[in-house]
């Protein structure tokens, strides 16, 4: 606590900020691109059960959330949590998904971004061309992604977006919060008119059957509803980036919390109403595509409203760029302070008071993968890093409950819990455990299919990514550890 009282940052968010900081990194990609995915491939109109089950497996993790910050109010969110309760080892695991889950995100969030803003500027008359637009690699069409292709392409609109969003977050995160709370306003106000308007033109057999019957493996049925599910919960990743401001909060004990349960209610309330009118306007099979709600409004036949709608979805994946990188930039810094990575990444602008080295190291590479990799084949991998990532968080309320008791919690999690040979397991704590294993069973499950199909592709990265944090973490971490000195 002593130590994360002397890291440089300037105290300036409230608790308002702090909400508003959580919908602006959440309300984006998960509504915007894949509800209509979700639907059409999996669920059906049975997709807002998901988004309830998604939500579900985070709410049961942000009440977790809530209490660590609360007792442990210090920058690092996660990866801090596990390190002060088990240990260097663990919180590196913690770090590196971590680094995994908003590395990948931020990628594919300027991707989203790059396709809205493309089709905003085709409204205008201005036609970008594809080798600008589309990434470096791209997997050969029919392959599954078992066969990439490589050509003269660049991402130019996602690119540059990130160096945007990395000069705004070096400036200053008072001036970014202000950015955040107008885009905020924007796009929340935008996916209203879509459902003031898009009420009138639902048809109400568009939701029948509700769910629809199991086609073979996770194609509809219930079944589906659990792998649309897991899909769905890389939309709830960004309300943990208010976890990471707690060494910028005002009051972090009492408004951290506050950030993270009231932004992931927030969030879960607007993408079922949006759901829910998106596929009563437009038949489930046809929303596998990656502007669905730009689909509806062509249904509706109001050419106006396309152009918010693409405003809104362009400048609104901007503000949850800007929360992801925020936050991985603060979990840099906090990993670098305690030596496992260089310290660059911990250095603090004398004037800004941002890590600033850090963040911009950090955009240059999210800029490099924007615009040359292929983020559909690896999208699954955030949720997996994900996952696991909540199901340590989880943990770690049980086990320091158990480990110290003693410590003053200004927030604890709700429904008590129970012992079992005098060991503490919280219910709350449980559930978020239980559920983070539902949202990783469908996608271990498709990962497996896809090596038995011949496409090795996904578990290759995932391993590959596994072996590169043990290889860095036994080479460089272990041996500049501040723990170890």
């Amino acid at each position: 606590m002593s130590e994360n009282e002397a890291h440089g940052l300037k105290r300036s968010l409230t608790a308002t900020q702090l909400i508003l900081l959580g919908v602006g990194s959440t309300i984006g990609a998960g509504i915007y691109v894949m509800t209509g995915t979700a639907a059409a491939e999996y669920a059906g109109p049975s997709v807002l059960v998901s988004f309830v089950v998604a939500a579900l497996a985070c709410l049961f993790t942000a009440f977790s959330y809530g209490e660590l910050s609360s007792t442990l109010p210090v920058s690092g969110s996660a990866y801090s949590y596990a390190y002060i309760s088990m240990g260097e080892k663990v919180a590196w695991i913690v770090g590196w998904l971590l680094l995994l889950e908003y590395g990948i995100s931020c990628a594919a969030v300027a991707a989203g971004l790059s396709g809205y803003a493309s089709s905003l500027l085709a409204v205008f008359g201005v036609h970008i061309p594809l080798s600008l637009t589309q990434a470096t690699l791209q997997p050969v069409p029919g392959s599954d992604g078992t066969a990439i292709s490589a050509g003269w392409r660049l991402d130019l609109i996602g690119l540059t977006a990130v160096f945007l969003v990395t000069g705004l977050l070096v400036r200053g995160i008072e001036e970014s919060a202000r950015v955040n709370t107008l885009i905020v306003i924007l796009k929340v106000g935008v996916l209203g008119l879509f459902v003031a308007f898009g009420i009138h033109a639902i048809h109400p057999a568009n939701w029948h059957p509700f769910i629809p019957p199991n086609e073979g493996g996770f194609h509809y049925g219930v079944k589906g509803i659990f792998r649309a599910a897991s899909i769905i919960f890389f939309a709830y990743v960004g309300f943990e980036a208010v976890s990471t401001a707690s060494a910028e909060a005002k009051n972090p004990t009492r408004d951290v919390p506050i950030g993270i349960i009231g932004s992931l209610l927030i969030c879960t309330i607007v993408y079922i109403i949006v759901a829910a009118v998106l596929l009563g306007i437009v038949p489930y099979r046809d929303l596998d595509v990656p502007d669905p709600l730009a689909i509806a409004v062509r249904v509706m036949n109001t050419p106006w409203l396309s152009i918010f709608i693409n405003v809104g979805a362009t400048i609104g994946l901007c503000s949850v760029l800007m929360g992801l990188m925020y936050a991985q930039s603060r979990v840099l810094m906090t990993m670098s302070r305690d030596g496992l990575i260089p310290s660059l990444f911990g250095k603090v602008h004398a004037k800004f008071r941002t890590p600033w080295l850090g963040t911009i190291v950090l955009g240059i590479i999210v800029a490099i993968m924007t615009a040359t990799l292929p983020i559909d084949i690896i999208s699954d991998l955030v949720s997996i890093g994900t996952a696991a990532a909540f199901g340590i968080v989880c943990f770690t309320v049980i086990w320091q409950r158990n480990t110290r008791p003693d410590l003053y919690r200004p927030f604890s999690v709700p429904l008590g819990g129970f012992r079992v040979r005098g060991f503490w397991i919280g219910i709350t704590p449980l559930l978020g455990i239980i559920f983070c294993l539902f949202m990783t069973i469908p996608l271990v499950t498709d990962m497996i299919h896809s090596v038995a199909n011949g496409n090795p592709v996904p578990l290759i990265l995932l391993t590959g990514y596994v072996i590169l944090g043990i290889v860095t973490y036994v080479f460089y971490g272990r041996r500049n550890s501040t723990m170890a000195g």
